[in-house]
């Protein structure tokens, strides 16, 4: 059993680490368990108190699952979940009589200060019970109400600034302690994580002082346990429990001694310091001693450089380059034809034209004669002498490919 590797690296009975932290106003407290984050801020207000109890303060404990915790949580709907923490955390705090109640009363039957501590889940990651106990219990010992004065019917509730807050009275400080166990009780784990939470069959919290008083027990998953088991996590729970008491009498102390100090305490303290995040990556220590070695060594053994790709080349407006500097003739080639095919048909028009305006020249001046269809042309000059005037006679035979131009007697 004492060689089970946990997920984490965590031995069987190893906590996760915690961290405690605390708000600017009172009764404002942060617990780390691991990544499992939760607030938990007290409150108080004059209310009427109970009939039953007409001498004794009110305790209320509310414990909020929200989806920023995880996504199974939904908002403004009561899970089972909430229920089984808030009736866990009302006998771990309220029932077993760590605040003296009675001290909260301030006119007897009409008066009393009722408690409130609102407990909110920031992010899940397994023991949600575990994490809410201690910023609950802690809370409440950071807290301070307003103190308050009688004269007559009439009750006086003063400001910080007028009358120091005054604590309360808390005797003891419970603290819960799960314990998972797994193959019907055969392995047991302390601070179960969210995924050994999933596979685990049953669950025992078990609520108790410094003292090793037990305050409350409650176990579920539906597996039967010994009583040597029950033992051995009592035992185990009692060492967690002092470690854990004392940790949270530090922060306190910590806390206290910076506010009388005047220093940053709070959210003032956490700002500069990055701490408002849920979670945040710790640094990492580098060393920069040798970069300018090693920075050599990789170049040397580095290849040769690509050749530098030349400038590129727009063929036309709107038209990108592909491949390595070579001009790109997409969708220019079937163009050019087309500008090809428009140009031969106007030269043969104007071809035409000057053959039929050359050949009524001709007429009228019997010099030279041109006939063409064409711009692949064959001329032939023949030379003849009539009247004794010799007279050039231009015969252009326009001849294209595979066909021919027959010429009429009287051109010819």
């Amino acid at each position: 059993r004492n060689l089970c590797k946990r997920l984490d690296g965590r031995q069987t009975y190893d906590f996760r680490r915690i961290k405690i932290t605390f708000g600017t106003d009172y009764g404002c407290c942060f617990v780390d368990l691991g990544k499992t984050r939760v607030m938990a801020q007290v409150s108080c207000e004059l209310v009427a108190p109970k009939e039953s109890r007409p001498n004794e303060g009110i305790m209320f404990f509310n414990i909020e699952l929200s989806p920023m915790a995880s996504p199974a949580f939904e908002q403004g709907r009561q899970s089972e979940l909430s229920v089984k923490l808030n009736r866990q955390l009302e006998r771990c705090l309220r029932n077993s009589k760590c605040i003296d109640t009675e001290s909260l009363c301030v006119v007897a039957g009409e008066k009393v200060w009722q408690i409130r501590v609102d407990v909110s889940m920031l992010n899940n990651d397994g023991n949600l019970m575990d994490a809410a106990s201690v910023a609950a219990i802690t809370a409440l010992c950071h807290f301070r109400r307003p103190d308050v004065g009688i004269q007559g019917d009439e009750v006086t509730v003063y400001s910080p600034e007028e009358r120091d807050p005054i604590p309360l009275s808390i005797y003891h400080m419970p603290i819960s302690i799960s314990f998972s166990f797994f193959q019907q009780g055969t392995f047991l784990l302390v601070d179960p994580c969210e995924r050994e939470e999933r596979v685990m069959d049953g669950l025992l919290m078990i609520a108790m002082n410094k003292h090793r008083e037990i305050c409350s027990i409650q176990s579920s998953g539906g597996i039967m346990l010994l009583k040597e088991q029950v033992m051995r996590c009592s035992k185990i729970a009692a060492v967690k429990v002092s470690e854990i008491t004392e940790l949270i009498s530090k922060a306190l102390l910590n806390d206290r001694t910076a506010r009388k100090a005047g220093g940053r305490c709070g959210f003032a303290e956490s700002m500069p310091q990055e701490r408002i995040t849920a979670l945040k990556t710790d640094e990492t220590l580098m060393e920069t001693s040798d970069v300018t070695e090693r920075a050599n060594d990789i170049v040397e053994k580095a290849g040769a450089p690509p050749q530098t790709v030349p400038s590129p080349l727009v063929p036309a407006p709107g038209v990108g380059q592909v491949s390595q500097g070579q001009q790109n003739t997409w969708g220019l080639q079937e163009e050019d034809e087309d500008d090809d095919d428009d140009d031969d048909e106007q030269n043969g028009k104007e071809t035409k034209m000057e053959t039929e305006h050359s050949h009524t020249s001709s007429h009228l001046a019997g010099d030279v004669v041109e006939i063409s269809d064409s711009e692949e042309e064959e001329v032939v000059i023949l030379t003849s002498e009539t009247s004794g005037q010799a007279k050039q006679v231009v015969l252009v035979l326009c001849r294209k490919w595979n066909s021919g131009v027959t010429c009429s007697s009287e051109q010819r």
